[in-house]
């Protein structure tokens, strides 16, 4: 297939993606067995038990990476609610406890009172990006467990991260980037999976994903590394519906 990218340059920026992913390490639990595995480097249809395209938005593996866009504007029109304005995925198979590391690229589009966000469970521990910066929520977005005003998203930018899901407690860091902490007891509850949903009218790109379940016991330097966190206290957002959707 040919495409308007180099090869040489496809493959020195997959590089990149790789090393630098591998620059982060658990800190509030153990890895145990590696569940998921991708890098995109064969094109092929999506498995649906491993990736869901939610509200009928449009993924395709291309030029090495797992690429995202909006729904059709005939969906869009036919549809009354969920009508995909954001590309939009899932990861339905990740274990109730694990471990997550991925790279993730957000370009174009608009933000919304809503998107962009990546979440770890559907609105049980969910990290949305505005122009007032980074806000990790729990409980439907009820309330605010953590933020970080100066973290930013850049359109065009990779972001690689590794997140923790471990009982009612959830840790995510960022390659040269922060790191964000918050435990509610909504997060130890309907755990279903990663999703990741872009800007209104813009792409998402996954690359080098890696999930594990846990073992029960916590890290073992994680005590020590809590201790350096202050994500504050947390704040309402407003009132919490019995079950969120």
């Amino acid at each position: 297939m040919k495409t308007g990218i180099p090869l040489i340059t496809i493959l020195l920026g997959l590089s990149f993606i790789q090393l630098v992913a591998t620059d982060l390490k658990p800190q509030m639990v153990q890895l145990d067995k590696l569940i998921l595995e991708e890098d995109f480097s064969h094109p092929r249809t999506l498995e649906k038990e491993n990736w869901s395209q939610r509200q009928h938005t449009r993924w395709a593996i291309k030029e090495g990476v797992l690429k995202g866009l909006p729904s059709s504007a005939e969906f869009q029109a036919s549809a009354k609610d969920h009508q995909g304005f954001e590309p939009r995925l899932s990861i339905p198979s990740c274990p109730d406890e694990f471990a997550i590391q991925f790279s993730v690229k957000f370009t174009g589009g608009k933000e919304t009172a809503i998107c962009p966000f990546i979440e770890f469970g559907h609105h049980k521990a969910r990290l949305r990006w505005s122009n007032e910066g980074a806000q990790l929520m729990a409980n439907g977005e009820s309330v605010q467990l953590d933020q970080d005003a100066s973290f930013k998203l850049k359109s065009g930018t990779w972001y690689h991260a590794l997140a923790e899901v471990k009982g009612d407690e959830f840790f995510i860091q960022f390659s040269h980037g922060p790191q964000l902490y918050g435990k509610h007891s909504s997060i130890d509850a309907e755990k279903d999976g990663f999703g990741v949903a872009g800007f209104k009218g813009g792409q998402v790109e996954l690359d080098n994903i890696k999930v594990w379940s846990v073992k029960a016991a916590q890290g073992n330097n994680w005590a020590k590394h809590l201790s350096t966190l202050k994500p504050g206290p947390h704040k309402i957002l407003k009132t919490a519906k019995t079950k969120s959707y």
